[in-house]
């Protein structure tokens, strides 16, 4: 596929792929996709997007989980996406807490510019599909493309959006599948 018609974007990964933990997703156990993410996703590889992740997992700096068991829940989730002829391209985590004030964690934009970087694009008007106001306030910070799903923490997310009157701005979908769908207008 000729790279101008290559097309990208960036998922958070707690809510929107999976089901979301207040305990943290810790275990590849504990790592449950949302009924149809995983179909969602594959159906925006086979339309030529390149799919990447970027996630907070602050549990990894509270010493609730290491990087090998993350990479080992990623591992659980590409080979579920593997069964549907799928994968994801790049993922990009956060293992900071709030507390040490880094440049990654969200609502800061770095792990969607670690993306931007690594597939050397402009994040202008890329789609950005997360649960959370600060997936979406970093997705605003890059000017890219936010989109709330109502998975996860994303029915809160809607309530603080009308409270703050930016809901209008925003476009909200049940669930990814449900935005995949608009994405690719089917």
């Amino acid at each position: 596929m000729p790279a101008s018609h290559i097309r990208h974007i960036i998922l958070d990964r707690d809510g929107v792929i999976n089901a979301d933990s207040d305990q943290f997703i810790k275990t590849p156990d504990e790592w449950q996709p949302i009924g149809g993410s995983l179909e969602a996703i594959a159906r925006l590889k086979r339309a030529g997007y390149l799919v990447g992740i970027a996630s907070n997992q602050s549990g990894i700096g509270r010493g609730l989980l290491d990087r090998d068991s993350l990479n080992t829940i990623h591992g659980k989730m590409q080979q579920q996406l593997a069964k549907l002829g799928s994968h994801i391209d790049l993922i990009a985590f956060c293992p900071h807490t709030a507390e040490e004030h880094c440049t990654c964690r969200k609502p800061l934009p770095g792990l969607y510019l670690q993306l931007a970087q690594r597939w050397n694009i402009d994040l202008d008007g890329i789609p950005v599909i997360g649960d959370s106001l600060r997936d979406l306030q970093a997705a605003q910070a890059v000017n890219a493309h936010p989109m709330l799903v109502r998975t996860g923490k994303g029915r809160k997310t809607v309530e603080q959006l009308v409270e703050s009157k930016e809901k209008g701005e925003i476009a909200v979908f049940d669930n990814l599948t449900q935005a995949v769908g608009h994405l690719l207008q089917e």
